[in-house]
């Protein structure tokens, strides 16, 4: 006999009739085979865990279960999706889980009118992109073409001719992204009342920028330094007095000239 294993007792000796003995035998062997099974049962169950585990692991990093195979575009106006989706190059098949969702936002991001791209796993097989276009503030003249610039004197679109509300940056001398940005950083801070008056931002050099109000009003503007302040003080100056010249340059200082 086994060590450590307890044999029934002997029926017979106690005088119990075959009935009774059967239903000890049966209880000893039920007793024996939950001791066996709490032995057994977390190693079975650690087993199925991890044979789970990888099954989903192989669905979803390398099968075709969960892959590529619809790209959906949002957020475009001057683009259109397939614009979008081309740039976006998502590699049609790729399981969801493997995909470079930062590289595809930097495809699509470097597209000139996508201000920022974001994109999105849409299970079981979808990929999303959206995108946010950048928002004509001006035009400027480049070369002999419209172009748009945005609030980060970003140029990214032409235009046929300038759309109507739009101001025109003209720039005197060579058009570079640091005179750009000075003009935008104008522009961005007036509040849309005022941004509506400006018919045009002349810029002689980056500390040297003026503008053209509707109705011929000139305005000295100085650099985009304190360009906050000076929107400010020049909504106060037109409310308060029509003149034909003003100068914000020194915003605590504010010159008028009728």
């Amino acid at each position: 006999m086994e060590s450590g294993t307890q044999a029934p007792p002997d029926s017979r000796a106690e005088g119990l009739d075959p009935r009774a003995e059967e239903r000890m035998r049966r209880r000893f062997a039920r007793r024996q085979w939950a001791r066996r099974w709490g032995v057994w049962r977390p190693l079975l169950a650690l087993l199925l865990v991890a044979v789970l585990a990888g099954v989903g692991v192989w669905l979803v990093w390398f099968s075709d279960v969960l892959s590529v195979e619809e790209v959906t575009v949002s957020g475009t106006d001057h683009l259109t999706s397939a614009e979008v989706r081309r740039a976006a190059d998502v590699p049609m098949g790729r399981p969801l889980a493997r995909l470079d969702l930062v590289g595809i936002e930097s495809r699509v991001e470097s597209l000139a009118p996508v201000a920022e791209a974001r994109v999105e796993r849409t299970w079981p097989r979808g990929v999303r992109v959206v995108v946010t276009e950048r928002r004509s503030v001006a035009v400027v003249e480049i070369g002999g073409r419209v172009r748009g610039m945005d609030a980060d004197g970003v140029v990214f679109r032409d235009y046929a001719k300038a759309p109507k509300g739009l101001p025109r940056v003209r720039v005197v001398g060579s058009v570079d992204r640091e005179v750009l940005q000075e003009a935008a950083t104008v522009l961005s801070a007036m509040p849309a009342d005022l941004a509506k008056v400006v018919r045009r931002v002349d810029v002689e050099t980056i500390d040297h920028i003026s503008l053209v109000l509707r109705g011929d009003r000139t305005v000295l503007w100085g650099s985009g330094e304190f360009s906050e302040d000076k929107a400010a003080v020049l909504a106060a100056l037109l409310e308060a007095q029509d003149a034909r010249s003003y100068d914000v340059s020194v915003p605590g200082q504010p010159v008028v000239k009728n």
